[in-house]
């Protein structure tokens, strides 16, 4: 029996990314003086790292940036980082990033059926409270009895700990828990923890290794965005729980 939902952030319950995190970005670049752009592109492939500190000393390191060299490059990537998050909770209060097709249905019945929540990042606890609060309202933050996010474990994705720490932190089997990812960091981590994973991938990870997943489509779903069923066919508009516990169990 699935007891517990466990839903990645950052591409699964929002198309934070393109239209997020990557604007926040820049903005902090601009705002520091700095010549730096992240394209769409460039953006894209930065994803593959995981962690938005980690993100920009990988692109100072592989663009050899005079700042590689400066000593005081941690105190900057810390600077940028705290501009960046800024920037990006301004973005969720605007109401700019709004979640997936279907999440909050699928929220919403998992409520219904008894079914716990709970998230499992690496983005800052700010950035996943401001999200809940402005795409779910107040009482959004409420639906989920676990929050892992941020540097509450030492390694981030593609590791599993932060599915592990979730998992302690509930008491529960992973045996007995379903995983929504969106890219294939996120699969290796759930998978590393044990869990059957939906994956729901986006225009930036179409392209990722999806080995392994239960379920693969390109969203939720609802009856004015039907999901596409990308592997494991079964022939509705949109992913339901009672769908999805006879698809699983």
């Amino acid at each position: 029996m699935i007891e517990a939902f466990i839903f990645d952030v950052d591409g699964t319950l929002a198309d934070t990314e393109r239209h997020g995190h990557r604007v926040a970005f820049n903005q902090a670049f601009a705002e520091a003086g700095l010549d730096w752009h992240w394209d769409e592109d460039t953006y894209g492939d930065l994803l593959a790292v995981t962690g938005g500190k980690e993100r920009i000393r990988h692109f100072v390191q592989t663009r050899d940036l005079p700042q590689h060299r400066d000593p005081q490059l941690d105190a900057l990537i810390r600077d940028l980082h705290a501009s960046k998050t800024r920037n990006y909770l301004e973005l969720l209060e605007s109401n700019a990033i709004p979640l997936r097709p279907g999440v909050e249905r699928l929220l919403r019945e998992a409520r219904a059926a008894g079914i716990r929540l709970a998230i499992a990042t690496t983005t800052t606890p700010q950035n996943v409270t401001a999200l809940l609060a402005n795409a779910l309202g107040d009482h959004g933050l409420g639906w989920f009895e676990v929050i892992g996010a941020g540097d509450v474990v030492p390694r981030k994705k593609p590791a599993p700990d932060i599915y592990r720490y979730v998992l302690e932190k509930m008491r529960l089997d992973a045996r007995h828990c379903l995983a929504f990812e969106d890219s294939g960091n996120g699969l290796r981590a759930s998978l590393g923890a044990g869990l059957k994973t939906v994956i729901t991938r986006n225009g930036y990870t179409r392209d990722d290794d999806f080995t392994g997943a239960a379920l693969v489509l390109d969203s939720l779903g609802d009856t004015e965005h039907p999901s596409q069923v990308l592997r494991r066919q079964y022939g509705r508009d949109c992913l339901c729980v009672t769908t999805l516990l006879q698809l699983l169990n």
